[in-house]
């Protein structure tokens, strides 16, 4: 696996030109997050809740090491045409930006994400791709023993999951998931806490039958009783506004 170095221009550390970057970057990941939901909404009858961002922020990595038809693929796979100049470089320096936003610290909300390499370590990758991970998409590469302890790769992966979610998520590889022909994992994970604009009263709340669908199925849930407009926001407009959320992607790479 490859990677394709950016070269930024003279303007790269002015706030105008990382808006001009993102800009586009924005509408890409706008357009794959609907993409991706259309397909993973074709059963109606089940509730679909994904990390559009943490998808195409590891795929963008692949994609850096990608070449020729691969990377024309991933591009329009991304829907990455439009901000893919400079050899891909504004695509990496938009997701640099992006996450330094995700990742801002003085917010009334807790918002992290984190991305990690996770490599065997018999396999040689180039330097130029681990350095190009490292500076945009801040994914440290750490070699593990596919090969030779496939089981404790997979918890040492997941352990890392685990401290970065707050222990949300404990085992995002289920067994098996890895085996020793796997040379390379990149993860993604992503953490949020926030409080509610309107609290809800303990006392106001009770168990109370949830439909799920039009037919009879029904779960007990806790239910609050209210009325009002529900407005619908960006994230990184108003997530003090939003519950607790916690998402994850992971993506594995293995020899054929």
């Amino acid at each position: 696996m490859g990677a394709t170095r950016s070269r930024p221009g003279c303007c790269a550390g002015v706030p105008g030109y990382r808006l001009a970057i993102m800009d586009p970057l924005r509408e890409a990941n706008g357009t794959f997050a609907l993409n991706l939901l259309k397909i993973l909404g074709e059963d109606s009858s089940k509730n679909v809740f994904f990390s559009p961002m943490s998808i195409s922020s590891s795929l963008a990595m692949v994609f850096m090491g990608a070449k020729g038809n691969t990377a024309s693929q991933m591009a329009q796979a991304l829907s990455l045409d439009k901000c893919s100049g400079n050899g891909g470089g504004d695509v990496h320096q938009g997701f640099q930006s992006l996450l330094t936003e995700v990742n801002k610290t003085g917010t009334q909300y807790l918002l992290k994400t984190a991305n990690k390499l996770f490599g065997e370590k018999t396999c040689d990758l180039l330097a130029s791709f681990k350095d190009s991970c490292r500076k945009f998409y801040e994914a440290e590469m750490e070699e593990l023993d596919f090969k030779g302890d496939t089981e404790q790769s997979r918890q040492h992966i997941n352990t890392w999951v685990a401290k970065k979610t707050e222990d949300k998520i404990q085992e995002l590889l289920s067994p098996g998931a890895v085996n020793s022909d796997t040379v390379l994992v990149l993860v993604n994970a992503i953490y949020f806490k926030g409080n509610w604009e309107k609290q809800f009263d303990k006392e106001d709340t009770q168990e109370m039958p949830f439909k799920v669908s039009k037919r009879t199925t029904t779960l007990p849930g806790a239910t609050k009783h209210c009325s009002g407009k529900i407005t619908i926001l960006t994230l990184l407009e108003k997530q003090q506004r939003a519950d607790n959320r916690v998402m994850n992607a992971w993506l594995m790479v293995g020899a054929q």
